[in-house]
């Protein structure tokens, strides 16, 4: 019986010491709850896409984006509908050829048949300004952490 009962306890000590798996269910494939409760599928971005680009400055200028920073319309950012906020992208006119990389800070546009809102500052330098909207190849260069970045208010 003696035996039995050290049997026992050196299994549960030894199995105690194992480590745990290396690779578990990871957050970014498990589905997500809508506010209804309903699972939604994960979105699965693509590398390189292609769309219409805008941009955005002086309605803007000065206000929170989705990821808590303050929108400084001469900076080189953009607006994305999904990809991580955070994600550093390649946006290259697909009229003039001229690309640039920035970073994904906020959540748009939210006119249909668009996939980026560039700030003012980057469609300057991609040469779009005067014309509004241009055709924009997006390569995302490193996969943002979605973070909100939590900003200080002034004392």
């Amino acid at each position: 019986m003696h035996i039995k009962l050290i049997i026992l306890l050196g299994v549960l000590l030894f199995a105690g010491c194992a480590s745990a798996p290396r690779y578990g269910v990871s957050k970014v494939s498990s589905p997500k709850l809508s506010k209804s409760g309903k699972s939604k599928k994960p979105i699965r971005h693509q590398k390189i896409m292609t769309g219409v680009s805008s941009f955005y400055a002086e309605d803007f200028h000065g206000k929170l984006t989705a990821n808590g920073e303050v929108y400084d319309m001469y900076g080189v950012t953009a607006a994305h509908k999904t990809l991580p906020l955070n994600t550093i992208v390649r946006v290259t006119n697909l009229d003039n050829d001229k690309s640039l990389i920035l970073r994904i800070n906020d959540r748009g546009p939210y006119v249909k048949g668009r996939i980026l809102d560039c700030s003012y500052g980057a469609a300057k330098k991609l040469g779009f300004l005067n014309k509004g909207t241009t055709r924009v190849k997006i390569e995302v260069i490193e996969w943002g952490d979605n973070k909100y970045m939590k900003h200080r208010s002034k004392p």
